[in-house]
């Protein structure tokens, strides 16, 4: 079962590496950018069968390790 994780910051945090990567892009003639947030993507295959459960184990590796709650939020999708 495959599941995709996007974490991003929380709309309070400031994002140093978005607005560099925003001023660039503006730099090279794209104008019309308001804001770009700076954010990571993980892909996860799990040898699960029962939904909920698998589910509930990206949940726990997000909170455990893949995402600082603090500063972070996540959002888990289920793919295939």
């Amino acid at each position: 079962m495959k599941f995709a994780v996007t974490v991003t910051l929380k709309k309070d945090v400031l994002d140093p590496q978005g607005k560099v990567v925003s001023q660039t892009l503006k730099n090279m003639g794209m104008n019309n950018l308001s804001q770009v947030r700076q954010g990571k993507f993980f892909e996860i295959d799990l040898k699960e069968k029962d939904s909920s459960k698998a589910h509930n184990q990206v949940k726990e590796m997000c909170e455990k390790l893949l995402v600082n709650q603090i500063i972070e939020d996540f959002k888990i999708s289920k793919t295939e």
